[in-house]
């Protein structure tokens, strides 16, 4: 099902639109950023202050988590496919970066270092921008697949 250079399941990306390599670039900065957006939403929903370093602080123990679930699941190399790419992400930048909170001192709460509410966010939250805008892009390139080859099975038009 998958020829040399696709990017995932169900021919999705093998198209020749976009190159796998693309997609593994691409899929990385995209998910820096969504891991960012979900520090920047989870800071101002606490009005904790607009700052570079508190963002690096609250942002860096997901990024860290991402960063080896990047490395382990090869997603450069599948950067759409659900499994193993956004699963191993996922649970990965959700358990390191919560370890990292704890290890560090974050997010305590009454002397609670890790608040079930706060799981759960995460894991929803995260969740939802790793797996989500996979999708998204999978159904676009499913989408201009489809368009490329209903223009291939087209017959040339006759010329008098």
């Amino acid at each position: 099902m998958l020829g040399p250079g696709a990017a995932t399941v169900g021919g999705c990306c093998d198209n020749g639109a976009v190159s796998t390599r693309t997609w593994g670039w691409l899929a990385a900065v995209v998910d820096v950023v969504l891991i960012v957006l979900f520090a920047v939403i989870g800071r101002s929903s606490h009005g904790e202050a607009a700052s570079v370093l508190g963002l690096w602080t609250t942002a860096y123990p997901f990024l860290a988590g991402w960063a080896i679930g990047y490395v382990s699941s090869g997603a450069w190399a599948r950067p759409l496919r659900y499994w193993p790419t956004a699963v191993v992400l996922w649970v990965l930048t959700v358990f390191i970066g919560l370890a990292i909170r704890v290890a560090t001192g974050q997010g305590d709460v009454d002397g609670n270092p890790l608040p079930i509410s706060f799981v759960i966010v995460t894991t929803v939250v995260l969740g939802a921008f790793l797996f989500g805008w996979r999708a998204l892009a999978r159904l676009v390139d499913r989408a201009l697949a489809r368009r490329g080859a209903g223009s291939d099975r087209r017959e040339p038009r006759a010329t008098a």
